[in-house]
């Protein structure tokens, strides 16, 4: 079986994906109550600051926290809500 090159899957991913503004993604937090869930490193968030009410997932742990089945999980992923991911 032949390895998919890493520049497929990126397109791949991206014709899946919304990509939004902050304005928006603000927006669809207060107003849809979608949760925004910051994946950046913790060095990241440190340096950088955080978007308060943000939840921070990070992106090494994301699939085991969504994953219903891992003894990662988090609850807080079984909600019927969009999830904005930066």
């Amino acid at each position: 079986m032949a390895i998919k090159p890493v520049s497929e899957m990126i397109v791949a991913a991206r014709l899946s994906l919304e990509n939004l503004s902050p304005q928006e993604a603000k927006r669809r937090a207060d107003e849809e109550g979608a949760l925004i869930v910051d994946i950046r490193d913790v060095r990241e968030l440190q340096r950088d600051g955080v978007v308060p009410g943000a939840l921070h997932a990070p992106r090494g742990m994301l699939e085991f926290w969504v994953d219903p089945q891992s003894p990662y999980h988090k609850p807080v992923f079984n909600k019927d809500i969009d999830f904005v991911l930066y």
